[in-house]
């Protein structure tokens, strides 16, 4: 009888394209490893990997057979999850995606509010673009994810808990005299600096701004948000920041912060999730608890000190 140990195994040989280290992962020897997925081939009657001492390939029926596999195993995960559903909110443990120009920001604002909330609670974090994390909800392989509207979701559920506006980190050569606010136009003129492809915030900052890409003078794809923070605050050029990073930009007179003239929200933050997921409560918990403490947060900083205006 096929197990779902058995599927695991295949699926991790198939995630590593190595013997070894789908073992690692699945905490058992390699030996141990390999007579599991020979007695799954022999159970199926069909050959799933061509293994060498070089590589390891998927033979065409086994793309299917593993795909199956994972829905199989993402519906076993959904069951189990189903089966604790009836416990208290934030009961059981949840892996959280997080997009990098959102995690550094958001998390160390909310999370002192969730151990205050939820102390029980077991929270795993990761961090990737948006297109791999939607991947990983719809598969199973994560419970939800937190990314950057706008963005397709079909077939997902989405729950918006924030929404912000971006402000321009520029030098004062790049500063329009006596602007409280940067427009695109004057944007166009500076040394823009943006991330890559893959990158959501910068889809967003050019939809907001109407620019393309063939006006930014300089794109850095496997470089971070605050890599480029870093540069404009050493004068290099202009890039932009969600509102909520602001805290933790220190600027001096010869850097500026200054919000966009182009009406906001500029992007808006959502947990998602599967339609089917069994926890999908305990997602919109979430999304409330986050959403309270950035609103929380903010008023803080109203009442002690002068604030951008968003």
């Amino acid at each position: 009888m096929i197990t779902l140990r058995q599927l695991e195994f295949a699926l991790a040989v198939a995630k590593h394209r190595h013997f070894k280290r789908a073992a690692e992962e699945c905490n058992i020897s390699q030996s141990a490893l390999s007579l599991g997925i020979t007695e799954l081939e022999k159970q199926l009657d069909t050959q799933i990997f061509e293994r060498n001492n070089k590589q390891v390939l998927i033979t065409p029926i086994g793309e299917e057979l593993l795909e199956r596999a994972q829905r199989i195993k993402s519906e076993v995960s959904d069951l189990m999850t189903r089966a604790h559903s009836h416990q208290t909110p934030l009961a059981y443990p949840m892996t959280i995606g997080i997009i990098p120009t959102v995690a550094p920001y958001l998390l160390p604002k909310v999370l002192p509010v969730l151990k205050s909330s939820q102390p029980h609670f077991e929270l795993s974090v990761i961090e990737k673009q948006t297109e791999r994390l939607i991947d990983q909800v719809r598969y199973g392989h994560i419970d939800t994810a937190i990314i950057a509207l706008p963005y397709p979701l079909d077939g997902l559920h989405a729950f918006e808990f924030w929404a912000e506006n971006f402000f321009a980190i520029l030098p004062n050569g790049d500063t329009p005299i006596h602007a409280d606010k940067i427009s695109s136009d004057d944007l166009s003129k500076t040394n823009l600096l943006l991330l890559g492809e893959g990158h959501c915030l910068t889809d967003h900052v050019l939809s907001v701004c109407a620019l393309s890409k063939s006006e930014i003078h300089s794109s850095f794809s496997d470089a971070s948000l605050n890599t480029l923070i870093q540069m404009s605050l050493a004068g290099m050029g202009t890039t932009l920041v969600p509102k909520m990073a602001l805290d933790q930009i220190s600027t001096t007179k010869s850097v500026h912060a200054l919000p966009l003239a182009e009406a906001g929200p500029h992007r808006r933050l959502a947990f998602i999730t599967r339609l089917n997921y069994a926890r999908v409560n305990d997602v919109r918990l979430l999304s409330e608890i986050f959403g309270q403490a950035l609103a929380q947060g903010e008023q803080q900083t109203a009442s002690t000190s002068p604030t951008h205006t968003a």
